[in-house]
């Protein structure tokens, strides 16, 4: 009897021997294969890294893989001010204040909390980066309410957004042409093209045909009143839009650029949807709906809406370069 447990014994051991070196040879052969899958997994995150970097302006495949994970704008904080971005921002260098205003808008790109504007983080909860995004603070009352219950299939499709303001370095180039165009503070101008877009994305509108608007009727002058009675950026008629000025506090606050951009861009995408045609809305919008003719009201908007769009094409195409030639995919 104790011999058949011995053997069996002897034989367990043998056995679990056996499986021991089975196993260590398994993976003294994976061992190589391991590597490989190491080395290709970093190689893999080496091109993402550097695809993400150059930002070749593909739309489809790899190469944009990191425009669908993080915006454009961030690439171009790392590109213009570097890796040491932090390190400037903690020791308060000559370029302190340039990564203060990247940061901001980091903060407002990510930091959905931070859009605390009530125009956005109500229905729409979507995350805008802005030139000044300190306008994103601002509590005014969203009009989305009145601007959602137009039906996007009755606008014309040129006046819905097409993306061309959601970079920075785009809302830059445009508030450059506005700041000589009309010789304007800068930080107005910034202020006036942030809140524009904020706007845009609550009413759900292109803020290129906002700006052209506002460039046309009022020269960015929030103070301007015509002798009808229309006032601020968009030229908004006050005594008959009472009931929109009624959500923000009243008539008295027409002036206010938040206030009267939002009554206006609603005003227009409404009359849009009426006309049935972007143009046939800007002529209704200027108050000859039954004129044969706007007197080029029209051709003027859409002429300065097409310089803003050639400044944005021009500034949003990305070169890779290779021994001094363009490469474009």
């Amino acid at each position: 009897m104790s011999k058949c447990l011995l053997n069996n014994l002897s034989e367990m051991q043998e056995g679990q021997s056996a499986m021991l070196a089975a196993k260590q040879l398994l993976t003294q052969t994976m061992a190589p294969v391991f590597r490989v899958i190491k080395g290709l997994l970093v190689v893999a995150v080496f091109m993402v890294i550097g695809l993400w970097l150059s930002g070749n302006g593909t739309n489809a495949g790899a190469f944009d893989l990191a425009r669908i994970l993080v915006p454009d704008e961030a690439r171009h904080i790392v590109w213009n001010n570097g890796f040491d971005m932090l390190d400037q921002y903690k020791t308060g260098g000559p370029d302190s204040e340039a990564t203060i205003s990247d940061a901001n808008i980091a903060s407002v790109i990510y930091d959905k909390a931070k859009t605390v504007n009530t125009g956005l983080s109500g229905a729409k909860q979507q995350a805008v980066a802005l030139l000044m995004p300190s306008v994103a603070q601002v509590q005014v009352k969203s009009i989305s309410h009145l601007a959602d219950r137009i039906p996007s299939s009755k606008i014309d499709p040129q006046a819905l957004d097409s993306n061309l303001m959601g970079s920075i370095q785009n809302q830059r180039a445009v508030a450059d042409f506005f700041e000589k165009k009309y010789s304007l503070d800068r930080s107005k101008i910034e202020e006036y093209v942030s809140n524009t877009i904020l706007i845009a994305k609550e009413v759900n509108i292109d803020p290129v045909l906002l700006l052209a608007v506002i460039s046309v009727e009022s020269n960015f002058n929030p103070n301007t009143k015509s002798h009808a009675g229309a006032e601020g950026l968009m030229q908004v008629m006050t005594s008959v839009h009472r009931d929109k000025y009624a959500l923000y506090g009243g008539t008295q606050e027409a002036v206010k650029p938040e206030v009267n951009i939002r009554v206006g861009a609603y005003i227009l995408k409404y009359l849009i949807a009426t006309a049935g045609s972007l143009r046939n809305g800007l002529k209704f919008y200027v108050g000859a709906a039954n004129a044969e003719d706007d007197g080029g009201y029209a051709d003027k908007v859409m002429a300065e809406r097409n310089r803003l769009i050639g400044i944005c094409q021009t500034r949003s195409t990305n070169r890779l370069t290779l021994n001094g030639k363009d490469l474009r995919s």
